[in-house]
């Protein structure tokens, strides 16, 4: 009987802390504001609106994102360690769209190519201690929405005409 008692207080605790886990140990989330919208890398996959996934398959890819070898050759350029960064990039009344890196497609989320050469819809740079390139190629597929996505992967060459500045900042 005590036995039952025990586990009866117990099981709702541990299931509360895996719920609060992403508030109580948040440490840095990427986040991007992109055209007044806040994207965020989810702390749970489960928590996310949007999802994306990666494949090693070119073919199966419906955007491709090329890593830059430079600021000045990338359309996305993420920069957090540098001394001049505005604070609070990312910070506003807005609430932030949570975006997951899934491990399998799905079918409604885009399919990321990220490579170093070959055709691309996007180019991006990260110079980061906490932003992997998977990390801003998910963030900008995913702030730049499915419209662009269908187009494309209609015209394999085209690519933004602007480049976007982002600033990683902790929530």
């Amino acid at each position: 009987m005590l036995r039952m008692k025990i586990l009866a207080s117990v099981v709702p605790l541990a299931a509360a802390a895996v719920f609060a886990r992403a508030e109580l140990l948040p440490g840095p989330r990427p986040c991007i504001e992109v055209g007044g919208a806040t994207m965020q890398i989810a702390p749970l996959p489960w928590q996310a609106q949007l999802r994306v996934s990666f494949t090693d398959d070119p073919s199966l890819a419906t955007v491709r994102v090329r890593i830059a070898d430079s600021a000045d050759a990338a359309d996305f350029t993420v920069i957090d360690d540098i001394d001049d960064a505005e604070a609070g990039a990312c910070e506003s009344n807005a609430v932030p769209q949570l975006v997951a890196i899934s491990s399998e497609p799905t079918a409604t989320g885009p399919v990321i190519y990220l490579s170093h050469d070959g055709p691309f819809d996007y180019r991006v740079y990260v110079q980061s201690k906490t932003f992997s390139a998977r990390d801003a190629a998910a963030l900008i597929v995913s702030a730049r929405g499915p419209r662009h996505l269908e187009a494309a992967s209609l015209a394999p060459e085209r690519h933004l005409s602007r480049r976007i500045m982002a600033e990683l900042t902790s929530r």
